[in-house]
């Protein structure tokens, strides 16, 4: 049975995906794959291919109600290729949006972090776990892009709930 809250959580997931693909457009090779001074974990690129990974994982986990978030590929092409990545994004959102199981109010089990046992979930809660790791990681890419000098929009990483909270704020204020 489809499910009207999955149908918003997986068009709030592509609306992340595509901001990530207009970022990546305006971005040259050496601020996606550099990493600023003394953070040398810190590049676009790597971030990104974490969060792709993680839908990876829950694309390839939701036909047998199993999603191993441990499993990632850890496909460095994704991280050092703005080429790789673009094409990566768009068959998720493909994949996202086709995959009818992704629509579906269905019980999943989950494993992540060395967790010795799976433990039970639902795909619409993987949707919201998807959404919320992707706001922190672009939230780490703004860190990052920001430290090279390039200027991002100031609610780009920034959780849905908290720009509703200051607007309000800013309203009440004016």
């Amino acid at each position: 049975m489809r499910s009207a809250s999955n149908t918003e959580l997986i068009a709030t997931n592509v609306t992340w995906l595509q901001q990530a693909l207009e970022l990546i457009g305006r971005l040259d090779d050496a601020a996606f794959v550099s990493a600023p001074k003394d953070l040398a974990r810190h590049r676009v690129g790597s971030h990104l291919r974490h969060i792709l990974e993680f839908y990876e994982c829950f694309l390839d986990g939701v036909a047998s109600s199993r999603i191993d978030y441990d499993a990632r590929k850890r496909d460095e092409t994704v991280e050092k290729s703005r080429f790789a990545a673009i094409e990566r994004i768009h068959l998720l959102i493909r994949r996202l949006e086709e995959n009818p199981r992704v629509h579906e109010d269905a019980v999943l089990y989950i494993r992540m972090e060395d967790a010795p046992a799976w433990l039970p979930s639902s795909i619409g809660r993987e949707l919201q776990v998807l959404s919320s790791h992707t706001i922190h990681h672009f939230a780490l890419i703004a860190v990052t892009l920001t430290l090279h000098g390039i200027e991002v929009d100031p609610d780009f990483g920034m959780s849905p709930s908290t720009i509703r909270f200051n607007a309000a704020r800013a309203s009440e204020a004016a």
